[in-house]
This record gives C-alpha cells, sequence and structure tokens, in this order.
C-alpha cells in the first residue's frame, strides 16, 4: 500500500515567522500534536507541542512574540507519496517520529501519522513494532 492512500491530504501548516502562540493554537484547534513548517509550500521544519514546551514555555519566553523558526526542527525527515507505507513506518520507527510531513516536487501534499498506519488491519503489527522503537527511546531518555 502506497502512502498516499493513508496520508492526511489537509495539511495545517506554519510559516517560520508565525508566533508560537498561533501555533499552539491551531494544534488545540485541529488536535494535532505537531505542524510542519513551510516557506510557501516548502517545507522547512517541523514544529511540535514538546517543541513548545521545552524550547520555549519552560525557558519563559514570550509565545506571542517568539517565532516558531526559533524553535523548530530544521530540516525534517519526509516521505513522498509514492513510498510503501512499509518503509515509512520503519522510517519512523528508526528517526523516533511519530509523523511525516509528505512532499512532491519539493511541495508539501500531506501528512501521515502513525494513527493513519495503525488503523489499517494489514499494518497494525508495523505500527506496533514503530510505537514500540519510539517508545522506548523516551523511556529511556527520562
Amino acid at each position: 500500500m502506497k502512502v498516499r492512500n493513508i496520508m492526511s491530504k489537509e495539511v495545517t501548516k506554519l510559516n517560520p515567522d508565525d508566533s508560537i502562540e498561533r501555533a499552539a493554537q491551531l494544534m488545540k484547534q485541529h488536535n494535532i500534536g505537531s505542524i510542519p513548517v513551510c516557506d510557501q509550500e516548502k517545507v522547512v521544519g517541523i514544529v511540535t507541542d514538546r517543541d513548545i514546551a521545552t524550547r520555549s514555555a519552560a525557558k519563559g519566553q514570550n509565545v506571542k512574540q517568539q517565532k516558531v523558526c526559533d524553535i523548530m526542527s530544521q530540516n525534517p525527515v519526509v516521505g513522498n507519496p509514492e513510498m510503501d507505507v512499509h518503509e515509512v513506518a520503519k522510517l519512523m520507527s528508526e528517526k523516533q517520529i511519530r509523523r511525516v510531513p509528505i512532499v512532491e516536487n519539493n511541495i508539501i501534499v500531506g501528512v501521515v501519522a502513525l494513527g493513519d498506519i495503525s488503523v489499517q488491519p494489514n499494518l497494525q503489527d508495523n505500527a506496533g513494532e514503530a510505537l514500540k522503537n519510539i517508545s522506548q527511546s523516551s523511556a529511556t531518555q527520562m
């Protein structure tokens, strides 16, 4: 199965100059934990709820003034719509990430999340293995 068959095609995205407050508001509005950061339609970073907590709020930053580009992870792992779903699950496991922006011709066209994989009956083992590897590394860092 190809990534294009399970990815979310409606992508919430941010500009590098958007405020942290805007990022948090969009996360709340769309009930998501990460948002790709794009310059035009090209993915230049990704910001997560954890980034907001550890790189901004915990440091006492002003979320109305601080910009997304100050806390985002640059050059995020991306996939393409023609990737096999097993391949993207393996990538998530290796890189310890739960969401992958999907890019075609340098333009963001979707996002695939671990949850998108886990709801596919024939892919649940891949999602479980990826989650195990992601969670195991997080637990050892605590």
